[in-house]
């Protein structure tokens, strides 16, 4: 007779042992996915986001409120807010620049020195970066018929929300901070599902109506008083030879007073779009277009037909045909 074999039944515990100790394993192969680090100096984006819900409160002190803003003493709310964002972002600073190889060999102290020199003066420059967005509102009330009120621009529009983090997040990029400022723009393309680079650079009075699916590349320039709608995209024209191009301009430069309308990609470092000029929507452009020009993609046309007599016993889905 065969005799039968019988498993052993594990336990919860015993599973979620065996689980562990295969992970943790699997973590002894060194390849990007296997640091593990000291967990006690690893970058927190959760503190990061709780610093930028506190930036925006300071931004807008009448339409965003944390728990600790009180009305009655403005001046101890936004005491309390920019202390608590000076100590939580100076240590997301120094853990940063400490994981940046530029920074190797420098001592603790020196990090620690340098990162809360960076948060003072970028606190420093809050009512700069409110100016300029003080300036987008006015384009977003000025660009668009549906907005009645500010406040319905400030709270509702994701184009000036996007644009805001962008304003705050570039300001650290500009001084050399490492990945906190993606950290940011992530934070901000996760909430409106607008990507803007923190690198990008961009004038006064800009506004993204709509905005959903909008790309703007690391090195975009934008003028004054341009406007664009859902969907545009702002990139490079390749991606062969990444490390040549990793300080290169990739991307497009916008003049002033330019509106591109949803959908058109504008791609290259050398496409300039000449200033006073309007980008139609769906078109794809390559090249420099000088100010003062329209640009369109030809219009699709309709072939409106009746249905052969054998078909119109069927439904208007089985009807329906399509060329791309």
């Amino acid at each position: 007779m065969t005799a039968l074999v019988t498993h052993k039944i594990l336990t919860i515990e015993e599973n979620i042992l065996n689980i562990a100790t295969e992970i943790v394993n699997d973590y002894s192969h060194k390849r990007h996915v296997d640091t593990t680090g000291d967990v006690f100096n690893l970058l927190d984006r959760n503190v990061i986001f709780d610093c930028i819900r506190d930036l925006i409160s300071i931004i807008y002190p009448g339409y965003y409120k944390t728990n600790d803003y009180k009305i009655y003493n403005l001046g101890t709310s936004v005491s309390l807010l920019l202390e608590n964002i000076l100590y939580h972002l100076s240590r997301q600073i120094a853990i940063a620049l400490n994981e940046d190889e530029n920074n190797h060999g420098i001592s603790p102290e020196l990090i620690q020195e340098k990162s809360y020199n960076i948060a003072l003066h970028f606190l420093e420059k809050i009512p700069e970066i409110r100016s300029k967005i003080n300036d987008d509102i006015d384009a977003a009330m000025q660009g668009d018929p549906a907005a009645f009120n500010v406040g319905e621009i400030i709270v509702t529009y994701p184009g000036v929300y996007a644009i805001t983090i962008y304003r705050l997040a570039h300001e650290l990029y500009k001084a050399g901070v490492p990945l906190i400022p993606r950290c940011m723009s992530e934070y901000a393309h996760s909430k409106t599902g607008i990507d803007i680079h923190p690198g990008a650079e961009i004038g006064r009075f800009f506004f993204i109506d709509h905005g959903t699916g909008v790309v703007i590349g690391q090195s975009t320039i934008i003028g004054n008083n341009v406007k664009i709608y859902q969907g545009v995209t702002l990139g490079a024209v390749s991606t062969h030879n990444v490390e040549k191009l990793r300080t290169a301009k990739r991307h497009p430069t916008i003049e002033d007073n330019v509106t591109i309308y949803s959908n058109a990609s504008i791609l290259g470092g050398n496409t300039v779009i000449g200033h006073h000029s309007v980008i139609g929507g769906n078109t794809f452009i390559t090249k420099s277009i000088p100010p003062y020009t329209r640009v369109c993609a030809k219009n699709q046309e309709l072939t409106i037909s009746e249905l052969k007599q054998e078909n119109k016993k069927k439904t208007t889905e089985e009807c329906w045909y399509y060329t791309i």
